[in-house]
């Protein structure tokens, strides 16, 4: 289990995917748990509120993973609700699931959990087709790891609510290095986190990567990463990432896929509703935690991070990973995306839920001025169905720039 602490006690900290949680237990028979190495799964498992009368058993237990093996259905034959984690060790246990889910007289619940694995993402889908609800479970947020209560931000802004300023004073560069995996919550001194990351790393690589697919050139495969660490909130062209890392165009498909497939990367898609404009449809890419990114680029200090030329695309990235938690909180999540015409005007996220739109603007400075409202404008003048735009910026005000559209200081988004 990979315990994680406040910095004040020792203590379990709420994680905000409870409620998405307790509302597919009263739906479904049986909810699947994901994410990357390290984002607190098994902690969350064993501490959630939901779950205190649930058995836990976690596959890393050699003598049980022979038994799910061998006969998979003795595991829960002492109780009806039943957390296997580590799920992925066992794949065969998902059919003797279906098994029990089918029965007439069913009143077992299960919920599995383990790191991404193709084999294991792809049985689940033909096995439980229909009987499953899907979490994936993030790094956490920047309150959260604080022992802070969701704002709910987005949520008002769909429901046409005023927001009120919530600013407090941010130190940037620090926050984006020490990140937002539960175990960093530990580190007191800043210069000890890359050593983290190197480590993380090597056991993705040695691990995860062996049991996802074969790898012909693990050094091809850092290079890779480094690469596209550079890429972090810019389109992701994948002949320009084959070309600048020597690798076939096939081999770095495959590859991007298996960092996507284990939750260290994301893509968000482009949004052209439009098709009377010219637009680039390629997606995004952010990394897991911009901290990664930040270390895979080689920044290890406050100073070359805040002197480097993607200090900016990192500070989008920070942005990036509080939309998607906030907006993977809603019910039925809300949809992210990025907007940029063949001209130029470029939107950095456009947030949809249901027929409405949000339009999302970073800007790293600590004043907003009024042309800087200019492809927000646009966009909102094209799509009526936006309810809001936003610029989000490093200072102080929350300010209305007009009946729409709002500068908001990073704070409130964190």
């Amino acid at each position: 289990m990979n315990d994680y602490y406040s910095n004040y006690e020792l203590k379990y900290i709420n994680r905000w995917q409870s409620e998405l949680l307790k509302n597919a237990l009263a739906n479904y028979p049986v909810v699947i748990i994901t994410g990357a190495r390290q984002v607190g799964k098994s902690t969350f498992l064993r501490n959630d509120g939901n779950l205190r009368e649930w058995k836990y058993l976690t596959l890393d237990d050699f003598d049980l993973l022979r038994q799910s093996r061998s006969d998979p259905e003795s595991l829960w034959l002492d109780s009806d609700r039943i957390i296997i984690d580590e799920a992925q060790k066992s794949p065969d246990v998902l059919s003797a699931i279906k098994k029990v889910v089918d029965s007439n007289n069913n009143k077992k619940q299960f919920i599995l959990s383990g790191s991404a694995n193709l084999l294991l993402m792809r049985r689940i889908t033909e096995t439980l087709a229909g009987r499953a609800s899907y979490i994936v479970l993030p790094p956490m947020a920047y309150s959260e790891k604080n022992g802070f209560k969701n704002n709910r931000i987005l949520e008002r802004l769909f429901n046409e609510e005023k927001i009120k300023n919530n600013f407090n004073q941010l130190a940037i560069s620090e926050t984006l290095i020490r990140g937002f995996m539960p175990p960093l919550l530990r580190f007191k001194n800043i210069e000890d986190i890359p050593g983290w990351w190197q480590s993380y790393s090597a056991t993705y690589l040695e691990r995860d990567l062996r049991e996802l697919s074969q790898v012909s050139s693990l050094i091809d495969f850092r290079n890779l990463m480094r690469i596209l660490a550079f890429r972090t909130a810019r389109v992701l062209n994948q002949s320009e990432v084959a070309r600048d890392s020597s690798i076939s165009q096939p081999t770095t498909h495959r590859y991007i896929n298996l960092l996507q497939t284990s939750h260290i990367i994301e893509v968000i898609p482009a949004f052209f509703k439009n098709r009377t404009k010219r637009l680039v449809k390629s997606p995004k890419i952010y990394w897991i935690d911009p901290s990664m990114a930040i270390y895979l680029a080689g920044f290890y200090d406050k100073k070359s991070l805040e002197n480097s030329r993607e200090y900016g695309l990192f500070f989008e990235s920070l942005v990036y990973h509080h939309l998607r938690i906030l907006a993977n909180l809603f019910k039925p999540k809300a949809n992210i995306y990025h907007y940029r015409t063949i001209g130029g005007q470029e939107v950095d996220f456009i947030i949809e839920y249901g027929n409405k739109l949000v339009a999302v603007e970073v800007k790293m400075a600590d004043k907003v001025k009024y042309d800087d409202l200019k492809n927000i404008r646009i966009f909102i003048e094209e799509y009526p169905e936006t309810i809001a735009g936003l610029i989000i910026y490093t200072g102080s005000e929350l300010k209305y720039m007009d009946k729409k559209i709002i500068a908001v200081p990073i704070s409130n988004i964190l």
